[in-house]
């Protein structure tokens, strides 16, 4: 394979992270430690370069399969890459302040290699890149959220994120060898290919394609594959489980979307059969065990998971329609959640509580941070005209217009459920009195920065949805 210049610039993003990471690693070891906080304003200021250097990589033309067909080039996976960086800068501004996690240069650093790994992810186009691509995504993961030793809470997140992780990669990565030990090869269009003409068994395609959701089911946190978010969300640091509720979360989707479209194109009635039931147990389990919680960043996690119920009805449906909504809820989600924790994060670092009633009065101690978390979580709660309601009633079209009527209803029976749990929350905020009504809730000015960008993008994405929509639109058809 002869090397040259165009052969870089699909990997463009990638090689700036890495570029990143080295600036990030050498400023860890010059730097004297109280000005350690400052890499943190490296890194969010490096990812905005990357979003704007990264424009020339764009896609051009039809996809393309580039790095002797480990990497697929095209808009799904530039999208989803642009949507990760950016991810990755708001967390850096909002660990910024957490002594214990922003003044260390690795948690920038473990960072930025698990954002390679996701970007690595949407765009793999052969087993053994996707496998890498998912470790080198998950192991970092499983360092950060059990980032705080002395914390039990945080230890215990890591170990069982690790445990579970490894045992559904495992998994994974078992049915991965049966694809190839079948097809004979691990390109996953050349899987494809031989699955058209027949060559693998439907007994041995509907085994694997089971072995393989089990992996992707897990890095989405679909029901059965649920059990380890809230623990892990609850003690990892909070601008951690905001990142790995987010951008993790959409990388697996991509996979998830792209691997069962190209691979089994000829059991899609078996698999969106599954796909459907997972989708209606996880937004419906998701939404009832949210109702019952006290502490904020459970109850986040469970609405996650419902979250990722309504997401999987743009898969099941199996449709261009449904895959455009699938990416506009995920650009939404990636955006509204992440404000959501990031709220969360800095009202718990002034606090030193997550619970529920921590928010008691908040309204009166700090009127734009309550006035930001009411957008966020009535925009999760899928009110209009915010973000939230606009991609709710795309993946409930999407359902309709693939004559799965029961499954809209089901998904907006759920969205009702879920309003419940997101008021009962701003009844806390707006309705409550505190006794340390006195006390400001002071919000650092990377935290404001951050909150500030998240909010003004929940309602632009509601408002303004016409580029946003032609931007998911773009990115499904680039899958068919």
């Amino acid at each position: 394979m002869i090397l040259n210049a165009s052969m870089f610039l699909p990997i463009l993003p990638e090689i700036l992270l890495v570029a990143l990471g080295a600036v990030v690693l050498i400023l860890d070891l010059v730097l004297p430690k109280k000005q350690h906080r400052n890499i943190g304003w490296v890194t969010a200021a490096g990812m905005g370069v990357i979003l704007l250097l990264s424009i020339p990589a764009r896609p051009e033309t039809e996809p393309s399969l580039v790095w002797g067909g480990m990497l697929r080039h095209d808009w799904l996976g530039f999208s989803f890459t642009m949507l990760f960086i950016f991810g990755a800068g708001i967390t850096a501004l909002f660990a910024m302040d957490f002594k214990k996690l922003g003044h260390r240069g690795e948690f920038y650093l473990l960072m930025i290699v698990s954002t390679i790994g996701m970007a690595l992810m949407v765009s793999a186009a052969d087993l053994v890149m996707l496998y890498l691509a998912i470790e080198t995504t998950a192991i970092p993961l499983y360092i950060l959220a059990g980032f705080f030793i002395r914390d039990d809470k945080s230890t215990e997140a890591g170990f069982k994120y690790f445990l579970f992780g490894a045992m559904t990669s495992a998994i994974m990565l078992y049915g991965f060898s049966l694809l190839f030990g079948f097809a004979g090869t691990t390109n996953i269009y050349q899987i494809a290919q031989s699955v058209r003409e027949g060559g693998l068994p439907a007994g041995a395609l509907i085994g694997s394609m089971l072995l393989v959701l089990v992996g992707f089911s897990f890095k989405i946190a679909g029901v059965p594959f649920h059990f380890w978010s809230p623990d892990v969300y609850e003690g990892s640091p909070t601008p951690v489980a905001g990142f790995l509720s987010t951008a993790s979360k959409a990388a697996g989707f991509v996979v998830l979307l792209r691997f069962m479209m190209v691979v089994f194109p000829d059991i899609t009635l078996q698999w969106g059969a599954v796909i459907t039931a997972m989708s209606v147990a996880t937004m419906t389990l998701g939404n009832l065990l949210a109702l019952t919680q006290k502490n904020i960043k459970r109850m986040l996690a469970y609405s996650s998971i419902a979250h990722a119920g309504y997401a999987l009805i743009g898969v099941a449906v199996i449709s261009q329609v449904g895959v455009s909504s699938m990416v506009y809820y995920l650009i939404v989600y990636l955006v509204t959640n992440l404000a959501a924790f990031g709220i969360v994060a800095s009202c718990g670092r002034i606090t030193g509580s997550d619970e529920m009633t921590a928010y008691y009065g908040m309204s009166r101690r700090s009127p734009w941070l309550a006035l930001a978390l009411l957008v966020a979580l009535l925009s999760l709660a899928g009110m209009p005209p915010l973000g939230g309601f606009v991609a709710k009633f795309f993946v409930f079209a999407a359902a309709v217009d693939a004559n799965m009527i029961w499954l809209a209803v089901i998904g907006v029976l759920n969205a009702i459920i879920g309003m419940y749990y997101y008021l009962t929350v701003l009844k806390y905020v707006y309705l409550y009195r505190s006794e340390d009504e006195e006390k400001p809730l002071l919000v650092t000015r990377p935290q404001k920065l951050a909150i500030t960008v998240l909010t003004v993008g929940i309602i632009l994405i509601g408002t303004v949805l016409v580029p946003w929509f032609n931007w998911a639109t773009t990115a499904a058809a680039s899958v068919f």
